[in-house]
């Protein structure tokens, strides 16, 4: 039986892709920082499941899921790297410390961890991986926020590591949603009230299309047709265009993933 790793698993994307995989009969290894709820979506799920309480935002954190990951005796077939956050605020009123958290989660952690399950998987000829990046990572469309600059960083560095490792049995992919309802903007404090109902993507939908995706061998999915499109368009608009794009759209665009 296979088995896959996700990280950020107890709520949305990540919640859902456990359940996906639980469904198409992988054992799982579920992280995330709260026990309770991981014991919880464990209960649920019909495969054996194990949970690990860890904060990727910490050194102590991406240590332990890193060395689950490369422990030899029990090897991960797929990795989702889906913990991520958003400090919903101007660069202006932030400060070191919450960069810094927001970085080792969203750049350092994806790294961390994808070195510690890569090797193994190349030598084994076999295995996957995810990293959840997002459609605000493919412009500066988010004035004063860094999450979109962190978000660039998934995509490339993923798309990267996949170029590396093709050939070798490996898939490596960045997934690359837009707003998808999960209780992330919550937790990050953002007010999507206003948001039209069409934008929404659903976190199901998401990690069964990242799947797909990644055994097709894509590199980068962008899942839903509305979020291509916008993707297009954002790559071949002219930068000034997409800077006025961008102004007043503080809060509305990027924020969507876990």
């Amino acid at each position: 039986m296979p088995v896959a790793l996700i990280t950020g698993a107890t709520a949305g994307i990540g919640a859902a892709f456990a359940r996906h995989l639980a469904a198409e009969g992988h054992e799982l290894v579920l992280v995330a920082r709260r026990g309770e709820v991981l014991q919880a979506l464990a209960a649920e799920l019909p495969v054996p499941v194990e949970t690990l309480v860890a904060d990727l935002a910490t050194v102590a954190g991406a240590q332990a899921v890193a060395a689950r990951l490369a422990d030899p005796d029990r090897p991960i077939d797929l990795l989702v790297n889906n913990a991520g956050r958003s400090l919903n605020r101007s660069f202006l009123r932030s400060s070191p410390e919450l960069e810094e958290e927001l970085l080792r989660l969203n750049v350092h952690a994806v790294m961390r961890l994808t070195l510690a399950a890569l090797p193994g998987m190349v030598e084994r000829g076999r295995g996957g991986i995810v990293n959840v990046s997002s459609v605000s990572g493919f412009a500066a469309m988010m004035p004063g926020s860094t999450y979109p600059a962190s978000k660039a960083w998934v995509t490339n560095f993923s798309e990267s590591q996949a170029q590396l490792v093709r050939g070798s049995g490996v898939r490596v992919m960045a997934l690359c949603p837009g707003y998808t309802r999960t209780e992330f903007h919550a937790s990050a404090g953002i007010d999507t009230a206003r948001m039209p109902s069409w934008l929404w993507l659903d976190a199901g939908e998401v990690a069964r299309a990242a799947l797909r995706d990644l055994r097709r061998g894509r590199m980068v999915s962008v899942p839903g047709w509305k979020y291509k499109i916008a993707v297009l368009g954002i790559r071949l608009a002219p930068r000034g265009l997409l800077h006025r794009a961008s102004r007043g759209a503080r809060g509305r665009i990027g924020h969507e993933e876990r």
